[in-house]
């Protein structure tokens, strides 16, 4: 079994940078592209349908303001598809453990940096908690909402998608194989954060797991996402003497496999870069409605109205992006304005967008002179 080193600090990103690779909704990869090399200075970017591939030294400050990506991942392994068709399950199964046994060292690295960008991140934390105000701490709340909220969704929705978790035949097939595990106390600690789990794990040996899988193409239609996470869960027990701990892991192993390509990786935030903490009611998608408007080359000092705002969310994204600016959001449904004043209230930008009342359709006219008359009044 492959064990870490006596634990002497967190130690930088190399010095080429991590590998690391982002899910995007379909059609917003040119978006995630441009972003990762103006906002993270990344390099080595490679885009395939639904996923951006990139290296940067960035640290989670920086890679946590990513708007037009889903989700975050540290790249363990990426490769070629597994071959299915004329092979039996025993050599494909076979081929899956080889994800794990064939190159441990990439894993150990992996698991390296994935502590050290949480254990930097959680000392300057540590170092600016004296000068933390009120709306810092509120700010927090607020994440560790998301994530409650996310990790209740994702409890939910275990039976109808395509992901899986580690179900309780891991457990069972421990017990069966538990000459080949190395036995250790349970680790049965309530989840307190990312950062600070990672801080308390000095030995890579004492990681908790769970694996989320995701099959489709040929693979999918021949194996379920059970089957595969149970072998893949298995193999990292065996290799790595991890246990598995289906609810409060320290980390998330996430396996997409598909006719093009097979990806492992570490999700590097517990929730999703876009859900967004400061939206309450949610209408677009937050990165779309990011994209939107990057494609509006907004410039400081400028006036942008939405004229069908619905709960706002364009505007949002970008008072968020472009603060110097004067925002007017229209719509005629009270319950879309409802929705957009709950959000702006939780943002904190009520002193940036100002919400209307009017049909864009019945009153164009009127709705322009509206608006110039109240940026005048700002200004």
């Amino acid at each position: 079994m492959s064990g870490a080193p006596v634990d002497a600090g967190p130690e930088p990103l190399p010095a080429g940078g991590a590998r690391f690779f982002c899910t995007a909704g379909r059609g917003l990869e040119p978006f995630l592209m441009r972003e990762v090399r103006v906002r993270l200075a990344a390099t080595q970017v490679e885009c395939i349908s639904g996923k951006v591939f990139f290296t940067t030294c960035s640290d989670l400050n920086m890679l946590m303001k990513l708007k037009s990506a889903e989700r975050l991942f540290l790249l363990i392994k990426k490769q070629f598809p597994l071959t299915v068709s004329s092979v039996s399950k025993g050599k494909i199964f076979n081929e899956m453990q080889r994800l794990v046994n064939d190159d441990p060292g990439s894993w150990s690295n992996a698991i390296s940096i994935w502590k050290n960008l949480h254990e930097l991140d959680a000392k300057r934390e540590e170092l600016s908690q004296g000068d933390s105000n009120p709306l810092k701490r509120k700010a927090g709340e607020n994440e560790i909402i998301m994530a409650k909220k996310f990790k209740t969704e994702q409890m939910q929705d275990i039976p109808e998608n395509g992901e899986c978790r580690l179900e309780k035949q891991v457990e069972e097939e421990t017990l069966e194989q538990k000459d080949c595990i190395d036995q250790r106390g349970d680790f049965q600690e309530e989840f307190q954060s990312d950062a600070e789990k990672a801080i308390d794990t000095h030995n890579q040996c004492d990681l908790t797991f769970r694996v989320s899988c995701r099959c489709s193409g040929a693979i999918g239609r021949t194996f379920t996402a059970q089957e595969v996470g149970r072998i893949i869960g298995i193999s990292l027990m065996k290799q790595f003497g991890w246990k598995a701990d289906l609810r409060n892991p320290n980390l998330e192993i996430f396996i997409h496999l598909n006719d093009v390509y097979s990806i492992v990786g570490i999700p590097v935030f517990r929730v999703p870069l876009a859900s967004r903490a400061y939206i309450r009611t949610a209408g677009l998608r937050s990165t779309v409605a990011w994209a939107l408007a990057s494609l509006a080359e907004i410039k400081a000092g400028a006036f942008v109205l939405d004229p069908m705002c619905g709960f706002g969310t364009i505007l949002l994204e970008a008072a968020k992006e472009w603060p110097d600016v004067y925002y007017v959001g229209a719509d005629v449904s009270d319950s879309q304005l409802l929705g957009a004043c709950d959000n702006l209230k939780a943002s904190g930008l009520k002193d940036k967008i100002e919400l209307l009342k009017v049909s864009v359709i019945e009153s164009t006219g009127n709705l322009i002179k509206v608006c110039n008359k109240q940026s005048t009044k700002k200004l």
